[in-house]
């Protein structure tokens, strides 16, 4: 088997040098879409090369459930194949669509317990949770509740002047309104299927937090005040996400 079918596997090395091209070159947004869809592209094409080893590797072994005109000769001249390579992406690829799924329904799972940490509130653009743990995130719409919501503690409102507060949520907002989320989930996935992304998931996140301040800077009209707003809330902060959930 010639060391090109590899490739979709080995390619995602350069996510590293990608993504620190795009942060330091690129506008927010167009870095989160350019990285977010380089990430896509990488895990599913890797995800494939999994399957077709396995497939090509193993179609002749016996008791294969698979076609028997896999197992022609013909067919097994023309297509390159490796039992070796066949048998080891068998568990390759069973990891992969494990870890997708872990993933998938515990992002499942927390989007459920943050819908229930607001029961009893009103459904409005914000909900404010009388807690003096200072956090604040932007917690897209789901479910029964189909109105992605600004969720803030009263803990951080205190740490925060006004205008401060106005950046605070110009910024969870900007999260909402561009479904930041879903670009943190695709990049997570992708980062499971295959960890060479991992470099693009951590670019996103900061990507996309970048893209919030830019435009909470153009909502409220002043980026130092965007900046300390931040800089405070990351400070009182005790790790609480400033990103959608996702």
């Amino acid at each position: 088997m010639g060391v090109f079918v590899f490739l979709p596997l080995v390619l995602p090395l350069t996510a590293w040098p990608m993504a620190r091209l795009a942060e330091q070159h690129l506008h927010p947004r167009a870095a989160t879409w350019l990285l977010t869809g380089a990430a896509a592209v990488l895990a599913v094409c890797s995800t494939l090369c999994l399957l077709l080893l396995m497939v090509v590797g193993t179609a002749q072994l016996p008791g294969n459930p698979l076609p028997d005109g896999w197992s022609d000769p013909e067919v097994r001249e023309a297509v390159p194949y490796d039992e070796v390579a066949g048998k080891a992406a068998i568990p390759a690829l069973i990891a992969v669509v494990a870890a997708c799924a872990r993933l998938a329904l515990h992002h499942h799972r927390v989007r459920l317990r943050a819908r229930s940490a607001l029961a009893g509130l009103p459904d409005g653009p914000v909900a404010v949770l009388p807690d003096a743990v200072p956090y604040a995130y932007a917690l897209p719409a789901a479910g029964a509740r189909a109105r992605d919501t600004v969720v803030v503690s009263t803990g951080m409102l205190a740490a925060l002047d006004s205008a401060e507060r106005r950046a605070l949520f110009a910024h969870e907002r900007a999260h909402l309104t561009a479904r930041h989320h879903r670009f943190l989930l695709v990049v997570r996935l992708a980062s499971r299927a295959n960890p060479f992304l991992r470099p693009l998931h951590t670019a996103v996140a900061y990507t996309a937090e970048r893209w919030a301040d830019e435009e909470a800077a153009a909502a409220v009209g002043s980026r130092r005040v965007v900046a300390r707003a931040v800089g405070k809330a990351a400070l009182v902060s005790p790790g609480a996400p400033a990103a959608p959930l996702a």
